[in-house]
């Protein structure tokens, strides 16, 4: 996939639709400028997980951890 953009006096770019779409960013995320062999590429600036959100939806009444799950597998075996 190969999209243009224009860069403004002020150094700023409008990153096209599709490849936001793509990076699954969004307005205030952040992007990441690698100089590579041949160029440079971007990537954004994940500081969590994209499916942190996620965690924990399938277990309601378990905490996150290690420890939460062992503690409920013990309340659920009668210890």
């Amino acid at each position: 996939m190969q999209r243009r953009a224009k860069l403004t006096s002020k150094g700023q770019i409008t990153v096209p639709r599709d490849i936001r779409r793509l990076l699954g960013i969004r307005a205030g995320d952040s992007l990441v400028f690698e100089r590579d062999g041949t160029g440079a590429r971007v990537r954004p600036l994940r500081f969590e997980s994209p499916f942190a959100k996620y965690r924990g939806i399938g277990n309601p009444g378990i905490g996150s951890g290690r420890q939460a799950v062992i503690r409920w597998v013990r309340q659920l075996r009668g210890r």
